[in-house]
């Protein structure tokens, strides 16, 4: 990473990748509660769940039906179309469908596109983890909907309208730095 940002400077973008399954299904956590009420979550017997694809910025800290290495491919050039002029540095997890032929085809076709990937069973490390959490506090977790398609609406406009803060430059470019 040293030699990008060395060679590209601001014209280098790092981007963190990830996906998230968001299930009809209501999601639990910790809450708080008078002693003596148990809180009600209403549960729905409906599966439908919906993938989203997401990707932050990590300098900037903004920000598909299957999840396959063709599917990531594909994201991957919109994210291209995104950062048209700049170099792209994606940082991935080490999920089975960000690698592989339409991944190495993408590589191959695309010089200014570089991959990195997180160590194994580290998923605080990747921003866009931090994103996922958010977005769940705020829409899934604890809420129950009457529709699928309403609690899709909410969560993508959470996700399209939030910014996100993230200080994953300060803390972890030393490291990343050395790494490369």
């Amino acid at each position: 990473m040293t030699d990008l940002l060395q060679q590209y400077g601001s014209d280098l973008a790092i981007v963190a990748l990830d996906q998230l399954k968001l299930s009809f299904q209501a999601t639990l956590t910790r809450v708080w509660a008078p002693c003596g009420q148990t809180p009600l979550v209403r549960v729905t017997p409906q599966r439908d769940h919906v993938h989203f694809y997401g990707a932050l910025e990590v300098r900037a800290g903004r920000d598909a039906p299957q999840q396959t290495a063709q599917v990531t491919a594909d994201f991957i050039r919109l994210l291209l179309l995104l950062f048209p002029h700049r170099h792209l540095l994606l940082l991935l997890d080490r999920a089975a469908w960000h690698s592989g032929p339409p991944i190495d085809q993408l590589l191959d076709e695309n010089p200014r596109l570089e991959l990195m990937y997180f160590p194994v069973a580290c998923p605080d490390l990747n921003p866009q983890e931090h994103v996922w959490e958010q977005a769940r506090e705020a829409i899934s977790h604890n809420h129950t909907y009457r529709g699928f398609q309403t609690l899709v609406e909410d969560f993508d406009t959470f996700l399209n309208e939030t910014p996100f803060e993230t200080s994953f430059m300060q803390k972890y470019a030393p490291a990343i730095l050395c790494e490369l």
